[in-house]
């Protein structure tokens, strides 16, 4: 049977198809290294014609000065559409990004609804703010009565947004950028990685049945060039863009002449820091899960794993059991846990860093190799490194695969140095059988989400997304999540 919605030849933009200036690339299926479609590749012709028409469909379309209720029953139809179709976005998501059916069950695809079910419910509660009444002296007359005044703060749609999304979880940030723009006021442009372009293709079936008008949402393919050509047009307003810090970096260069407001969620390299007194089996599971989840192919994921050294080795015996009883397979058996990285690319990338720690003199404890038993598809085992110095590439550099490094300590403060000793901020955990203790070194992480004692799970829309130094600018989800793609306008007047 065809992989669902390779079909897709064309783009559609400004309510027409459009057949792509750049012909075809050809895209694979990461377990089998099956040729699953041929998709169509954009260039300048289509970028303009998308910016174009977002720009006119905010300058003079009604989407903007639509009421926002009236917006929210059209996302409603638009996540409606979605719900329809979800067996076929599974499919397609299993295929073209070689996600488990675990996963699919959480962030890849659930994920992505209960993303815009919060984004309607915080959309219902933006209203216009007052400012409170205030009396000042008359300037102009001191002998005069006080003047007094009031206002209100209005909030705006920024105007035409960009999208930049990753192959990890397409579907779910395709949606995670454009559903918040979207019920804001804003038009839209959305560009997928090159790897995973038919997941934000399908979402044309999906404008036309929900009936955007014209221009509101459109989705252009292509490599960094394409990339280029969005961040760069002064027609632009704002950029939100999920990926590495490297071409986050390059991204604000591209926007800096035009001073557009850019979002960044980019890279981490995040440390679970293990207590004396925690539950070793539980800080081990969580360890093995982090690393093994779709191939270590997640940015907040946990790889640096700080323990204690007095439980130090039965931590690092622990993850080794567990690591030997995960199934790594093709996703479309539901039992398999590990599934593929994206590209021979990613996997080569993997075994570099993989030789860097034995080099090094870290002790492999687990993984370093291609399974055996799997002579198609871009997998590795989930690995493994103990006493590894925390200085090294190996605990530094994000390596975006499979690997996680085990580093010892023997108080909080040096698990706290080591922790903050990174360019990234974007996760960390504590685990810890002493919660206030573990709630203190918490605080103290320079990073922008902390989980203590596993958390609530791997994705949790009510509560801030986003990172410090490195890994990122502005935050997704939390309660502030809409006001990213709104301007405030203070409104003020004299009342007497």
């Amino acid at each position: 049977m065809p992989t669902p919605y390779t079909d897709i030849k064309n783009f559609y933009i400004d309510g027409q198809w459009v057949s792509p200036s750049e012909g075809y690339e050809t895209i694979c299926n990461p377990a089998t290294e099956e040729i699953i479609g041929q998709a169509p590749l954009g260039g300048k012709p289509e970028v303009d014609l998308a910016i174009a028409a977002a720009r006119n469909a905010f300058d003079n379309g009604p989407w903007p000065i639509m009421q926002m209720a009236e917006r929210i029953e059209v996302i409603k139809r638009f996540r409606a559409s979605i719900i329809s179709r979800q067996d076929l976005i599974k499919q397609l998501l299993i295929e073209e990004v070689g996600a488990v059916h675990m996963l699919m069950n959480s962030a890849q695809f659930n994920g992505a609804i209960e993303a815009i079910d919060y984004a309607i419910a915080l959309a219902l509660k933006i209203e216009p703010e007052p400012i409170a009444i205030e009396s000042k002296p008359n300037p102009f007359d001191p002998s005069a009565p006080d003047l007094l005044g009031a206002g209100v703060t209005l909030f705006e749609p920024y105007g035409v947004v960009v999208g930049i999304t990753p192959y990890n979880y397409p579907f779910l940030l395709n949606i995670v950028k454009a559903v918040p723009a979207l019920l804001t006021g804003n038009t839209v442009v959305i560009k997928p990685s090159q790897f995973t372009p038919f997941s934000g293709l399908l979402l044309a079936e999906i404008i036309i049945e929900a009936q955007l008008p014209n221009g509101v949402l459109s989705v252009v393919t292509g490599g960094p060039e394409v990339g280029a050509m969005l961040t760069e047009d002064p027609r632009v307003d704002l950029i939100s863009f999920t990926g590495s810090d490297a071409v986050g970096s390059a991204i604000l260069r591209q926007s800096a002449s035009t001073l557009k407001k850019v979002h960044l969620e980019l890279g981490g390299k995040s440390a679970m820091i293990v207590r004396h007194d925690a539950d070793v089996v539980k800080a081990a599971s969580l360890a093995a899960f982090s690393i093994s989840l779709h191939a270590g192919q997640g940015c907040a994921l946990l790889t640096r794993f700080l323990v204690h050294n007095s439980i130090r080795p039965a931590f690092a015996e622990t993850v080794k059991a567990i690591l030997d009883q995960l199934k790594i397979g093709d996703p479309q058996d539901p039992s398999v846990i590990v599934g593929p990285l994206i590209r021979e690319s990613a996997r080569a990338k993997t075994e570099y860093y993989v030789q860097l720690g034995i080099d090094s003199g870290a002790n492999l404890i687990a993984g370093g190799k291609r399974p055996a038993h799997l002579e198609k598809g871009y997998f590795y085992e989930p690995t493994v490194f103990d006493n590894v110095d925390s200085t090294s590439r190996l605990a530094q550099e994000e390596v975006f695969g499979p690997i996680g490094v085990i580093i010892g300590f023997d108080t909080d403060e040096q698990a706290i140095h080591i922790a903050n000793d990174s360019k990234f901020g974007l996760s960390g955990a504590v685990m810890s059988a002493d919660r206030s203790a573990a709630f203190r070194i918490a605080q103290k992480l320079r990073t922008g989400g902390v989980a203590i004692n596993g958390g609530t799970g791997d994705l949790y829309v009510k509560a801030p997304f986003g990172g410090y130094k490195s890994s990122g600018i502005g935050r997704e989800f939390g309660p502030h999540w809409l006001k990213e793609y709104l301007l405030e306008k203070a409104i003020t007047y004299p009342i007497g």
